[in-house]
């Protein structure tokens, strides 16, 4: 008899999600410390027997070897006694997400299908650009909120990702670029957004402990003006993002009217426009400097009239945002219920925004031949066997030596 998913309580008035329990131990009963604070590493060497004195020490020499060298095994741990890194090694990991495969676009953007522990599959993004790189981060593995226009969404919810997963996927990045040690200048890697597969504010905890890591400036020292957490609008969450992450705010608005939110983005039934653009308003931080950017899809005949484009603009205006909004040209997918607008429609669109005072940018898409463009990101796994998959990263291994 199979026993039902624990619920993970979301706060507000919106249906518990159903996810399986935590994720698994590990096969071989090993701690991974990536994702862990200084404190919490400093907790499991005493756990496994550390003196508390020594443990302090351990876990300040711990922390700078995984999130300031990059370290992937303690013999590199130079500054540790080599007579403590088989202790270590035997209760101890500082782990990865495994890499079952990698692309290339043939614009330079970069696609990764990775697989957890426990066997699960997702992705990551890195977009390379002249002036900056930017790594598109996953927080859960598929998406519960069934947005029409996103391949992403699906794909069932399998669980979340923990703080671990999360950094880890910044870390294989630095990895794939050679930028280790962190350092703040002259790095490819410049720009977090937390856009990947899931809903950033459903896996709250996780998200906030893994981007602390991320901008802590003897960790991996990336400036929380350089990191942009997007969601689709889970309201009770905003305040909090804004307060106990403080990163930038990116909101998928999408439409204007209910009619039309309601269709193509359903999180709109629970959370209505009117109530998500008052918790922009509110949001911790937001001003001119530091904008709230709403991303808008461009679909044919859906959301992309000139009517539509006035009401963003008188939107915007009546709750004074700070506000841009990012045009993003719909990048299909097999079983699309939608078209992209004309590269005529998406113009003139852009044009009212702008003669409305409000910067409205038309994304280039990016990736699209290896399906990373935005809102094309679902796993590999769901278009090839397990058994296939696995081939693929037994050759890749065999390939590394």
């Amino acid at each position: 008899m199979q026993t039902a998913p624990n619920l993970m309580p979301i706060p507000g008035h919106v249906d518990p999600v159903p996810v399986p329990r935590a994720t698994p131990a590990r096969a071989d009963g090993k701690m991974d410390l990536v994702g862990l604070t200084r404190d919490q590493i400093r907790g499991a060497l005493e756990a496994a027997g550390m003196e508390p004195k020594q443990a302090k020490l351990r876990s300040k020499q711990l922390w700078h070897w995984i999130y300031n060298r990059g370290a992937t095994s303690f013999e590199t741990m130079t500054d540790i006694a080599k007579a403590q890194h088989p202790w270590l090694a035997e209760r101890f990991a500082v782990d990865r997400p495994a890499v079952v495969e990698a692309q290339v676009s043939s614009d330079g953007t970069r696609k990764w299908l990775l697989r957890s522990t426990d066997g699960h599959d997702f992705e990551m993004v890195f977009i390379p650009d002249a002036d900056r790189g930017t790594l598109c981060v996953s927080s859960q593995v598929g998406c519960t909120l069934n947005c029409r226009f996103c391949h992403t969404g699906t794909m069932k919810l399998v669980r979340n990702l923990t703080p671990g997963e999360i950094v880890g996927q910044v870390m294989l990045a630095r990895d794939s670029l050679g930028e280790w040690p962190s350092q703040p200048e002259g790095r490819m890697l410049t720009n977090i957004v937390m856009m990947g597969m899931g809903e950033p504010l459903y896996n709250f905890d996780a998200v906030r402990d893994a981007l602390r890591i991320v901008m802590d400036g003897d960790g991996l020292a990336l400036s929380k003006r350089r990191i942009t957490l997007s969601t689709s609008g889970v309201v009770p969450m905003m305040a909090r993002a804004g307060e106990e992450i403080g990163v930038n705010l990116a909101v998928s608005l999408h439409a204007v009217t209910k009619e039309v939110r309601d269709e193509i983005v359903p999180l709109n039934k629970k959370y209505g426009i009117e109530e998500l653009l008052a918790a922009c308003a509110a949001y911790p931080g937001a001003n001119n400097a530091r904008r709230i950017t709403f991303e808008y899809v461009m679909l044919k005949d859906k959301n992309d009239s000139d009517a539509d484009a006035h009401e963003l603009v008188r939107l915007i205006r009546k709750y004074k945002l700070p506000a841009k909004v990012n045009l993003i040209p719909f990048n299909p997918w097999e079983g699309a219920a939608y078209e992209c607008s004309t590269p005529e429609r998406i113009r003139a669109f852009s044009n009212i925004v702008f003669e409305g005072g409000i910067s409205a940018p038309v994304r280039t898409p990016r990736g699209r031949d290896i399906d990373a463009a935005c809102g094309q990101l679902k796993t590999s796994a769901e278009k090839r066997s397990r058994a296939e998959l696995d081939r693929l990263a037994e050759e890749k291994q065999a390939a590394l030596g």
